[in-house]
């Protein structure tokens, strides 16, 4: 049973974490593991977490989201014919991302009740994000993509759906290759991951709605502590996009993984 304390802690990481290229999911993995969690907080939880990202992303991108909503109802006029693309590259990018998130579920479950996989992917991380800032920037904005391009940036964010592997680092990686600017690889980042978080829930809301009144509470708390954390860092994350300063969060990914892996050779 998750208790508010529980909730309330692995909410903050979860906010923190979704959008630092530092891995929400392995740091939800060793948090469990470490702070003596167990599986009270389980999978379904932690995407329910991921709900609370989502809203902070969706209030920070309000504008863009609005303008591609606006795309879509009005799909005869000309005038959005630039946001009808990236609608267009975001269903690409998600497609890609849903098929092979559908083909490895199982296995990604698995790997989620295992702390060492993650703490020595959050390794790998700490690399996928150095290399980000050594990649030239271009000035490409999100509607110059092609299918490939998306459907490349899209197996990115899939291969984030293993713990310890960053969503947010994988993607912005992906989409600096593509020649997509710094800004622009952060916002087709951070507005990718608004489809992907709502497949995911969807999938468990057989799961929700079995949830009892305390359960729910817990639930909402972690949503709520999620929000707040994920909506404080987006801005500051956007800035160091731009500025290629994400190398600094190498260092504290390797530093976390060296240090977990030592905790768990030697069965602390």
């Amino acid at each position: 049973m998750i208790d508010s304390i529980k909730a309330l802690l692995l909410g903050i990481i979860q906010g923190l974490t979704e959008f630092l290229p530092i891995s929400s999911s392995g740091h939800l993995v060793l948090s469990k593991y470490f702070l003596k969690f167990g599986q009270t907080a389980d999978i379904s939880f932690e995407i329910f977490l991921h709900l609370g990202s989502l809203l902070a992303v969706v209030i920070f991108f309000r504008k863009d989201i609005f303008e591609l909503i606006k795309s879509i109802i009005y799909i005869r006029n000309p005038d959005f014919k630039d946001e009808r693309k990236i609608c267009l590259w975001l269903i690409v990018a998600t497609f890609f991302t849903g098929v092979l998130g559908l083909l490895f579920k199982d296995v990604f479950e698995t790997l989620f009740s295992t702390p060492i996989f993650a703490a020595i992917m959050i390794s790998i991380t700490g690399l996928i994000v150095f290399y980000s800032d050594m990649i030239k920037s271009k000035k490409l904005s999100i509607n110059d993509l092609t299918f490939k391009k998306s459907a490349f940036i899209g197996i990115g964010q899939a291969l984030a759906i293993t713990p310890g592997i960053s969503r947010s680092g994988s993607t912005i990686a992906a989409s600096l290759l593509t020649g997509l600017s710094r800004k622009n690889a952060a916002t087709f980042s951070f507005l990718l991951s608004i489809p992907a978080i709502l497949g995911a829930n969807i999938s468990e809301i057989k799961t929700f709605l079995l949830l009892d009144i305390e359960q729910l509470e817990m639930y909402l708390l972690g949503f709520v502590a999620a929000f707040i954390s994920g909506y404080l860092v987006i801005g500051w994350l956007m800035k160091l996009i731009i500025k290629a300063k994400l190398h600094y969060f190498s260092y504290y990914c390797w530093f976390i993984s060296f240090v977990c892996v030592t905790l768990l050779l030697l069965g602390l």
